[in-house]
């Protein structure tokens, strides 16, 4: 139903704004019309329709970090001031009931040609033994078994969070599109023809058409023509949240202001500092999923206070005031940033911060245009060319990982001066430049290492890389200091626990503002469970 009315509205506004017959303001031509070149502009759009499984997270700025004593003394999440744009958010984790009909469709589509691509999607479900315990029930049952559909997944690694995502984003607007009548439903799909929203946005995708829109641009011959993305139809990428984003929405200020004045500082994603319920109605009951002490993972018989000795259904909680479940407790949750042990201000931006920024490109033929798809039916992505970037002022490189956190330019205890004049001989300091560019150059080798340079000795004094994921909030086997939200964990991407799963963010375009978020928030209670 809720993507039935998802699609119906935005083809609505197309219909309307490809009737109206707005003028320019600048140059006086109407829009959306044939007789004078066809040029199209969706007036017409009001707000970006909130996808499947979304809630609106208004943005705004936040104190990211530390609230409380750093009690582990890593001193990797001192606080600072940072802007966080509006965004959308899972309600819940991914559950196993999600992910298995993403196993069901990547075996059906893919499995005939390239069963790799399934097996490579497959969780581990080897992460629940333990040498000295008996969880071999959860190694046979806890993914597959009904018993377990609501509860959130794990075993993923980040890696495969990303790829669950991108499957996401292209069955959601396959959906858009198919409701819309634009698409039919087409269950021979496999392989390279399969729906992907780049590969349909570049014309490389067909499927079975129904009725395409009217083509007002009388240059190219055709009476018809597929979506773009300027109708304003397809919803953006869902993705994983950046740990700004994450920190934010778990912390939920939006429900502790007044004004532009937040009224009380959380500890966690309830207010107060106890993490039992205080309200007359469910006094006393734990807030969330973690291990209370050695030995006591859900309380006692007749009274399982935190109903839970490993994860919970998703919603067993109460919601904070986003409306976002299970933000602290349960399992802990990938973000996209890369793991850095210093996060002051003069090591990231201040608005929308997040490292790990790998700048990439659809790949071009000798043409220019965009090379054909590969065999899953996916644009081939590349890094950007570092010679398009020789007079761009904001980046000069793809890869911006280590950026000033890792890379040459931010080595410490090298003085460039002192390097190069101990010997006034020119000969001798570019021999010296040269051996030390070796020196750096074996860095940028072993896929476990990345682009990793000498301050991060992977191995030898760090388990640091360009590889290292931050994961974020308590899990079950937890105790209740990593429920506060300005905690920081790190996993290489390749790696996955018992305790860390993960939940989609999609972008927010265009007003930072939605009605829709509002109602959401005034139907928030703690004392109400779903």
């Amino acid at each position: 139903m809720k993507i039935n009315n998802i699609s119906l509205a935005l083809i609505s506004i197309l219909i309307f704004a490809s009737c109206s017959k707005q003028k320019s303001s600048v140059t006086g031509w109407s829009y959306n019309d044939s007789k004078n070149g066809g040029y199209e502009v969706n007036t017409q759009f009001k707000e970006q329709i909130t996808g499947p499984g979304l809630v609106f997270i208004e943005g705004g700025s936040f104190t990211q970090g530390r609230v409380e004593q750093d009690v582990m003394y890593d001193w990797n999440n001192v606080p600072k001031r940072v802007t966080v744009s509006s965004f959308y958010l899972d309600e819940t984790e991914v559950t196993n009931k999600d992910y298995m009909e993403y196993l069901f469709w990547i075996k059906r589509v893919y499995n005939s040609s390239y069963p790799e691509v399934y097996l490579k999607s497959l969780p581990d479900t080897l992460v629940w033994r333990d040498k000295l315990g008996y969880n071999e029930p959860f190694v046979t049952n806890y993914l597959r078994h009904p018993a377990y559909v609501n509860y959130p997944v794990v075993g993923v690694s980040w890696d495969q969070a990303n790829d669950f995502c991108t499957w996401r984003t292209d069955r959601v607007n396959e959906r858009i599109l198919i409701n819309a009548g634009i698409l039919k439903e087409d269950p021979e799909q496999v392989d390279d023809n399969t729906f992907n929203t780049e590969a349909y946005l570049a014309g490389q995708y067909d499927g079975i058409e129904g009725r395409l829109l009217r083509n007002l641009d009388p240059s190219t011959g055709e009476k018809f023509r597929k979506v773009k993305m300027t109708d304003g139809i397809l919803l953006p990428n869902y993705r994983l949240p950046t740990e700004a984003e994450w920190e934010f929405a778990a912390l939920g200020y939006v429900g502790n202001t007044s004004g532009e004045n937040i009224d009380d500082r959380k500890i966690f994603p309830w207010n107060g500092s106890s993490l039992r319920n205080g309200s007359s109605k469910n006094q006393g009951e734990i807030m969330a999923n973690f291990k209370r002490g050695r030995g006591d993972n859900m309380g006692i018989a007749g009274n399982l206070n935190d109903m839970a000795d490993v994860t919970a259904p998703v919603r067993t909680y109460w919601p904070n005031d986003y409306g976002v479940y299970d933000m602290a407790g349960n399992v802990s949750e990938w973000v996209m940033d890369v793991y850095r042990p210093v996060t002051e201000q003069t090591s990231t931006t201040d608005h929308r911060p997040f490292r790990g920024n790998v700048f990439k490109t659809a790949l071009t033929d000798e043409d220019g245009f965009i090379a054909e798809k590969d065999s899953l039916g996916r644009l081939i992505m590349v890094d950007v060319d570092v010679k398009d970037n020789a007079y761009r002022r904001n980046y000069k490189k793809s890869d911006n990982i280590n950026y000033l956190d890792g890379d040459i330019e931010s080595q410490m205890g090298i003085d460039w001066n002192n390097f190069l004049s101990e010997k006034s001989d020119k000969d001798t300091s570019r021999v010296k430049i040269d051996k030390w560019n070796q020196q750096a150059s074996k860095y940028e080798d072993e896929a476990v290492t990345g682009n990793s340079s000498e301050m991060y000795d992977y191995g030898g004094s760090s388990l640091i890389t360009d590889r290292t994921r931050v994961y974020k909030g308590g899990a079950w086997e937890d105790r209740a200091y990593w429920l506060n939200p300005g905690t920081r964990r790190f996993l290489d991407q390749s790696q996955s626990s018992d305790a860390i799963g993960f939940r989609c963010a999609m972008d927010r375009v265009g007003d930072p503002k939605s009605q829709l978020g509002e109602n959401q928030r005034k139907g928030t209670d703690y004392n109400k469970k779903r």
